[in-house]
């Protein structure tokens, strides 16, 4: 067994004892006392079991207990004491919400035995978030490029909006972004339902019949229900189906959530959604801005200060100077460059659009586009520039 074992006891030849005997069978570490056990944990960890005495001056077990329950709650925590009474058992289990309830002296199967449950334990607990945290990964990661594959056009515009999406949550003070940015990636993943023909109209600004213009209307709620099945995506899955409601209420869902019971995300993303389709059109953010102002009640006030104060694009100069622009053969992409024209056929069918990364699905699908169509070169991308120490 490879995970570490830390016993925790006030009396040093205890400790000791318990090297001795463990030692051949057992990765296993000691501590006096509870302030220099988390010491040790915070810098020689992780560790799978702590095994902690009940009786240490200045920290009992169950006060140690409970603090390493807070700085590492996937560890295993157990006691083992010769002050045994069903007061102490009832306010470990209760307190320190330990695993097994030990006490001296412990015949050393016993103890093998207790300590080999506790790394099962152990193993099973980080094994199952490691399962967790790769199906998410690898959900996140098929959505995306089955967007890109079936609709470019969608996936760069997730992309362009999650580039906005990052350093404006930051400025509102939000420190954990993750599930904004996520919701700008799959704000667009609904458009995979909608026919290629629709889509197009709509992006075109052409006229909808009474039918397409449900599709679209309906395209947050699309992306909602395929969201919402995937494990710990419930809260962006919300921010999704939110995205184009107005702050006043009024807009897609059809519901009566208004105001600040819009989901924050949602609220963000309406605005730089909007944003960025006025950009488009030639404004500056501010004069964009200065536009979304005078639609009183259809964003966040407090959004729409926080894009104002945003620093100008062309401001960030040491950014800017880390990308180039160049143009290279189709053979010459990286994974990493980003288009900045359209990746077309010579015949002016759209592979990838304006705003995609290079992914490896991309290089894939490419690979297999050359095989029977030609792909007109050089493309046009933005790399960025390798630091040179």
């Amino acid at each position: 067994m490879n995970e570490k074992v830390l016993f925790v006891d006030d009396d040093p030849n205890i400790l000791a004892a318990y090297t001795r005997q463990l030692k051949k069978v057992l990765s296993v570490e000691t501590a006096v006392g509870g302030q220099a056990a988390l010491k040790l944990m915070a810098e020689t960890g992780p560790f799978a079991v702590v095994v902690a005495d009940m009786m240490m001056p200045g920290m009992d077990g169950i006060q140690f207990l409970m603090r390493a329950k807070e700085h590492a709650p996937d560890t295993v925590r157990m006691m083992l004491t010769g002050h045994a009474n069903i007061q102490t058992a009832v306010e470990a289990v209760n307190e320190g919400n330990i695993f097994r309830f030990l006490t001296k002296p412990c015949p050393a199967e016993a103890l093998v035995r207790a300590l080999a449950d506790g790394i099962s334990q152990y193993r099973l607990v980080t094994g199952e978030r490691s399962l967790l945290e790769n199906t998410l990964n690898g959900s996140i990661q098929l959505l995306t490029e089955v967007l890109s594959m079936v609709d470019p056009d969608a996936f760069g515009r997730a992309m362009r909006l999650r580039e906005i999406v990052q350093p404006l949550a930051i400025a509102m003070g939000i420190t954990d972004t993750w599930d904004i940015e996520l919701a700008a990636m799959f704000s667009q993943i609904g458009f995979v339902t909608i026919p290629s023909e629709v889509a197009e109209k709509c992006r075109a600004g052409e006229a909808l019949d009474a039918a397409e213009e449900e599709m679209i209307l309906c395209v947050p709620e699309t992306g909602e229900k395929l969201l919402a099945n995937i494990p710990r995506l419930e809260t962006v899955a919300q921010m999704v189906l939110y995205q184009n409601k107005s702050y006043d209420g009024s807009g897609f869902p059809r519901d009566e959530v208004a105001e600040n019971h819009i989901p924050l995300g949602s609220r963000i993303l309406k605005a730089v959604a909007d944003l960025s389709d006025i950009t488009d059109s030639g404004a500056t953010r501010q004069e964009a801005v200065e536009q979304m102002r005078e639609q009183r009640g259809r964003y966040d006030p407090a959004v729409l200060e926080a894009i104002a104060a945003l620093p100008d694009e062309d401001s960030s100069e040491g950014e800017a100077s880390s990308v180039k622009v160049l143009e290279v053969p189709v053979a010459d992409l990286h994974i990493g460059d980003v288009l900045a024209a359209d990746l077309q056929t010579v015949d002016g069918r759209l592979l990838i659009a304006t705003g995609n990364e290079v992914t490896q699905v991309v290089m894939a699908r490419l690979g297999n586009y050359a095989k029977v169509v030609e792909i007109q070169q050089p493309v046009r991308i933005m790399r960025r520039a390798v630091a040179r120490r």
